[in-house]
Formats: C-alpha cells, sequence, structure tokens
C-alpha cells in the first residue's frame, strides 16, 4: 500500500523551478511548515473558523468534526492538516485517494487508528466508488461492515472503529459526491495568497532558512510565485543558491531578477511550459481558437499536462480563453509576449470576433 501523500496535481504544480533533489526538498519544506495555526500565514477567514471548531472540540473533551480542504496544490492542504493533529494534540496518519483503490485497503487503515487520531486523506476525490461507499458509514457512525466470502454466503461482519477526524483535502471539490460532502462537519475552500502575504511567507521562510533577503528582493519572488506559498518557497531556496554563488548572498530585486531569469521563471510567473503554449497559440495558430490536442502535440507535452498544468494559471491570468471552438489567446497574452495580434477577420455575419476591439 502507497502512503506517500504526494498526488500527480500536486507533483505537477511542483515542477516550476525544475531539478531538485526529492529527499532535500520534502526535507526542508517539512521544515518550512508552521506548526500551529498562529503561525500559519494566510487564510484568516479559514484560520478563525477553524481555530474555532478546534478550540470547541478540546473545550468538549471531544473528537473534532472532520474537516474538508479544497483549493489548489500549495496552499496549505497538508499544513493545516498537520496543524489540526498538533492542536487537538493526536497522531496523524496520512494517505491519499489513488493509494485506497479496494474498500478492504481503507479497512485495514480504518481498522488500525487510534482514538481521536487524526485521518489526512490528499486528493480524497480520487478514491474509489467501494471505499468511498464504505467512508460513508465510518465518518457518521465510527463503524465498517467488513464483508467475508462470496456470493450467497457472504457475511458483514460489523467492525467498531474509535471515534477519529478525518481530514479530506480535494484539488477538486466539485468531484465530490454529495452525500461525501455532507459529512464532513467542517469544508473550507483555499483562496490563492495575495503579493504582500507571500512577501510575510517568503521573509519567515528566509529566516528559517538563515537567508538574507531585503524587501525589495521579497516582493520580486512574491510577484512571480503564482499565488502559492510553496511555489514562493521554492523559488527562495532556488534565489538562494544563486545569491551564495553569484553574489554576497544578499537577496536584493536585482539578484531575485537575475536568479529568476536563470530558472525561466518570468515576471508574472510564467515558466517554460507556459510561454511554450501561449507562443504555440500566437505564433503557430495566430491565437487560436486551437483545439487542446492540437495545441499539447505543438508544445511536445501531453494533452493532461497543457490543460491541468499550464492552462489554470494562464486562464486566471487572462492570458487564455477556453471557448467551445478552442482555446484562445487574449490580447494581454500578445502583450505580454511583445508580439502584435493579426487583424480581425469579418466572419461576413455581422458578428465580432470574440476578443475583437
Amino acid at each position: 500500500m502507497n502512503w506517500d501523500d504526494t498526488t500527480d496535481a500536486e507533483a505537477a504544480a511542483e515542477r516550476l523551478v525544475g531539478a531538485v533533489a526529492a529527499g532535500e526538498d520534502q526535507a526542508v519544506e517539512a521544515a518550512l511548515r508552521p506548526k500551529d495555526l498562529g503561525e500559519f500565514i494566510g487564510q484568516e477567514k479559514v484560520r478563525e473558523q477553524l481555530d474555532l471548531v478546534l478550540r470547541a472540540a478540546r473545550a468538549r473533551g471531544a473528537t473534532a468534526d472532520h474537516v474538508l480542504l479544497s483549493g489548489a496544490p500549495g496552499l496549505g492542504k497538508t499544513t493545516l492538516s498537520m496543524i489540526i493533529a498538533a492542536e487537538m494534540e493526536a497522531p496523524i496518519r496520512i494517505t491519499s485517494g489513488p493509494a485506497i483503490q479496494h474498500a478492504g485497503d481503507l479497512a485495514a487503515i480504518l481498522s488500525s487508528l487510534q482514538e481521536g487520531e487524526v485521518l489526512f486523506l490528499d486528493e480524497i476525490h480520487r478514491m474509489s466508488r467501494p471505499a468511498e461507499e464504505m467512508l460513508y458509514m465510518a465518518m457518521e457512525d465510527f463503524r465498517v461492515d467488513v464483508v467475508v466470502g462470496k456470493g450467497p454466503g457472504a457475511t458483514a461482519i460489523p467492525l467498531e472503529l474509535p471515534p477519529f477526524t478525518l481530514v479530506g483535502a480535494t484539488t477538486r471539490a466539485g468531484l465530490l459526491p454529495p452525500p461525501l460532502r455532507d459529512r464532513f462537519g467542517f469544508t473550507a475552500h483555499m483562496e490563492f495568497y495575495g503579493p504582500a502575504e507571500l512577501e510575510r511567507v517568503i521573509h519567515r521562510s528566509a529566516g528559517l532558512l538563515d537567508v538574507e533577503i531585503d524587501t525589495t528582493g521579497a516582493a520580486e519572488i512574491a510577484g512571480r510565485s503564482r499565488g502559492t506559498p510553496r511555489i514562493a518557497n521554492r523559488l527562495l531556496r532556488r534565489v538562494r543558491d544563486y545569491a551564495q554563488v553569484k553574489a554576497d548572498g544578499l537577496i536584493t530585486q536585482e539578484i531575485a531578477a537575475a536568479a529568476l531569469a536563470v530558472y525561466e521563471v518570468d515576471a508574472r510567473g510564467l515558466d517554460r511550459l507556459d510561454r511554450g503554449v501561449l507562443e504555440a497559440l500566437l505564433k503557430l495558430f495566430g491565437g487560436g481558437p486551437v483545439g487542446l490536442s492540437t495545441l499539447a502535440v505543438a508544445v511536445g507535452e501531453e494533452r493532461e499536462t497543457v490543460e491541468e498544468v499550464a492552462e489554470p494559471f494562464l486562464v486566471r491570468e487572462g492570458l487564455l480563453a477556453r471557448t467551445p471552438r478552442g482555446r484562445v489567446a487574449t490580447p494581454a497574452a500578445w502583450a505580454h509576449l511583445g508580439l502584435t495580434p493579426p487583424r480581425p477577420q469579418s466572419s461576413g455575419n455581422g458578428q465580432q470576433d470574440l476578443f475583437g476591439a
């Protein structure tokens, strides 16, 4: 059974700054994680609401309600799950939806939980349907039925579970079936971070890493971090390397900009794949519309990579639009790459083009 909590969606989001040793990367990320709600930066509403849930549970001497956290990768869902366990002074068990392909896998995990333990289930929407249905009863009644045998002679043996807290995390809350979503006592959506919040994250991480950085350097990194603390911390570490090798170790705006140019992260946070998608869309297809599969072939990537990794950020930045006819570049995309859009051609039916003047 795979107990790794790193999912495909998260791995795709972590590609931004290229090759770093996985062991070192994970160890540093773990060291930078806040240990309690007081240390956690950003997500003020979520922190306030979660603090009330946890304090009330501690006051009652009860297990905390099940918690569902949704949002893009890198916003702190795993960190919050660990904080929940720490605040409740409970152990935590970590697994992921793709690792649970059979009801027996889930039954083995649930039956080994201690009373009050926190079970963190990442990418919960990717769990198999039989396991999902078993989870309904486990969350509501702290009980599962283990089926022994097959066919007419099969017997369901009820297995009582100790009270536990399930923390589910998902990047696609819409894929969760309503019966599962409704069983969570507290649900929260994690928002992207603003530049000021990311600067606070960077200054905190720089202190933990013993890195010298001024306000202009932190602002430069924050502006290229795509609203995501995980990316901000990764960029900080790469800029730190550059500052140590190419400069005197102090990260200024000039040093940060030079370092991120080496790693092909531009001023808006676009990386090689993002620019490749835009350049293909603009230079090969005149700004679109073009089908996703055709666009993926043009950049030499899988369709899923373009759709799940590059597109969400490009759409959020207003550089690309999805239309019924295909992907279309916006005027902002032409301006960002310094290209002149072609003159719109009349369709002959009196209608304007989607992004025409």
